[in-house]
C-alpha cells in the first residue's frame, strides 16, 4: 500500500514538473603513481580505465534500501527496528522510471532514487495524520488521475497513430509528388532601392530619393534578367546588382544545389512550373527584385522521402483522432457565474470599513 500512494505522488510530480536533469561533476583527475608497477606487456588493456556498468545487477537485487522505514506489522506479528526497512528492486525501481519517463537518462534515474526515500518517508507520515481521507488531498487527486489518463490517452493515441499503412504512405507519395520535386537553380538578388545615406527620413527630399532609387533597381532588375536570359554568368549579375544598389557587402551565393517547391515562398513557386534552361520573370516582393534560372529537375524515389511521408501522417492521423474526440462532446459556460464578480468569503460583511452597515460579527459565547 505505501509503495502504491509513493508511485501516485511521482507520477503527480512527474506531470507537473518534470525533474531536471542535474549537471554531473566532472571527473577527479587521475593521480599518476609515483612508481608504476611492472605489467605484462602483452596485455595493453591493463591500464585501461574501466567504466562501471550495471548489467551485472540482477532484477531481484536490492537499488534503494531505506532503513527505518516499514509498514505496520499484520496482527500478531512483530517487527524490530533492525527489521524495519523498506527494499527496492531493480525491478520495481527500473519499473517506476520507466513509467515516468521512458529512457530515463542515467543521471536523472539517481535524482529520482534521491528523492525517492524523502517521498516514501512524507507519504509515510500523511497517511499516519489520515490525510488520505482529506478533502482537499481526494480533490487533487480527482484532478490529477484526470491529467494522468490524458497522458496515458495521448500516449496511446501517438502510439496508434505512428501504425501508418504503407498503402496510405503510397497514396500520399503518389498524389502529393509535386511537394517533392526537386529543382537546382540560381537566383540573382536586385534589393529593392539604392543605399541612401540621410539622418531625416522623414523629410520629402528622403522620401523622393528612396522613391527614385526603388525605380532605378526595378529597372536594373530588368536588365540584369533580360542578360540572364541571354546566357550571362549569374554571379556576375549578382554582384552588379549589390554595385548598383551602392551595398559593399559580399553578395550571396547564386546557386542553390537543392529545392523544393514547398522551401520557396509562395509567390516564388512558379519556378517550377519552368523546364530546365529558363530564367523565370522578374518576381518582386517586399525585400527585393528575384529571377531564377531552372538547371534540373528531379522526383526523389519513395525510399528517400518514406520517412518523412509517415511522419506527415503520423501527426494528420494524431490531430484527426483528437478532433474527433473533442467534436463528440460540447459545452456549455454559465456566463453569468464565469463573468461575473467573484462571490464573497463565507462571513464576510458588505460594504466598506466604517460604513453603517458594516457591523462585526457577532462572536459564539464562550463555553463555561
Amino acid at each position: 500500500m505505501l509503495r502504491f500512494w509513493v508511485v501516485v505522488l511521482l507520477v503527480l510530480t512527474a506531470a507537473t514538473a518534470p525533474l531536471a536533469i542535474a549537471q554531473a561533476p566532472a571527473p577527479a583527475p587521475r593521480q599518476k603513481p609515483q612508481a608504476a608497477p611492472e605489467r605484462d606487456d602483452d596485455d595493453d588493456d591493463d591500464d585501461k580505465p574501466t567504466m562501471a556498468t550495471n548489467a551485472n545487477v540482477p532484477a531481484t537485487a536490492p537499488v534503494i534500501t531505506i532503513k527505518g522505514l516499514c509498514d505496520a506489522p499484520k496482527t500478531g506479528a512483530t517487527t524490530t527496528k533492525a527489521d524495519c526497512k523498506t527494499v527496492i528492486t531493480r525491478s520495481e525501481f527500473e519499473k517506476l522510471a520507466n513509467a515516468l519517463q521512458p529512457g530515463m537518462p542515467p543521471q536523472v534515474r539517481k535524482q529520482l532514487a534521491s528523492a525517492y526515500p524523502r517521498l516514501l518517508v512524507m507519504s509515510k507520515e500523511a497517511q499516519k495524520r489520515g490525510l488520505e481521507k482529506d478533502p482537499h488531498y481526494l480533490e487533487t487527486l480527482k484532478f490529477a488521475k484526470l491529467q494522468i489518463l490524458n497522458q496515458e490517452l495521448t500516449r496511446k493515441m501517438q502510439e496508434d497513430a505512428a501504425k501508418v499503412p504503407q498503402a496510405d504512405i503510397d497514396a500520399y507519395y503518389k498524389t502529393n509528388g509535386a511537394a517533392f520535386e526537386q529543382a537546382a537553380v540560381q537566383r540573382v538578388f536586385v534589393p529593392k532601392t539604392k543605399k541612401i545615406e540621410s539622418k531625416d527620413t522623414a523629410s520629402d527630399e528622403y522620401k523622393a530619393k528612396v522613391k527614385e532609387g526603388e525605380d532605378a533597381m526595378t529597372k536594373e532588375a530588368d536588365d540584369l534578367r533580360a542578360r540572364a536570359a541571354a546566357g550571362e554568368d549569374f554571379d556576375k549579375l549578382q554582384k552588379e546588382a549589390y554595385d548598383a544598389a551602392g551595398i559593399p557587402n559580399n553578395p550571396p551565393a547564386t546557386s542553390i544545389p537543392k529545392v523544393r517547391r514547398g522551401n520557396l515562398p509562395p509567390t516564388h513557386a512558379s519556378v517550377f512550373d519552368l523546364k530546365a534552361g529558363d530564367v523565370s520573370p522578374v518576381i518582386h516582393d517586399p525585400s527585393g527584385s528575384f529571377f531564377y534560372k531552372v538547371q534540373s529537375k528531379t522526383m526523389p524515389p519513395l525510399s528517400e522521402v518514406q520517412d518523412e511521408i509517415k511522419t506527415t501522417l503520423q501527426s494528420q492521423r494524431m490531430r484527426d483522432m483528437q478532433q474527433k474526440l473533442q467534436e463528440s462532446v460540447s459545452t456549455d459556460l454559465n456566463e453569468a457565474y464565469f463573468n461575473g464578480n467573484p462571490a464573497p468569503p463565507a462571513g464576510a460583511t458588505k460594504g466598506k470599513p466604517g460604513d453603517p452597515d458594516d457591523k462585526p460579527a457577532v462572536k459564539p459565547a464562550a463555553k463555561q
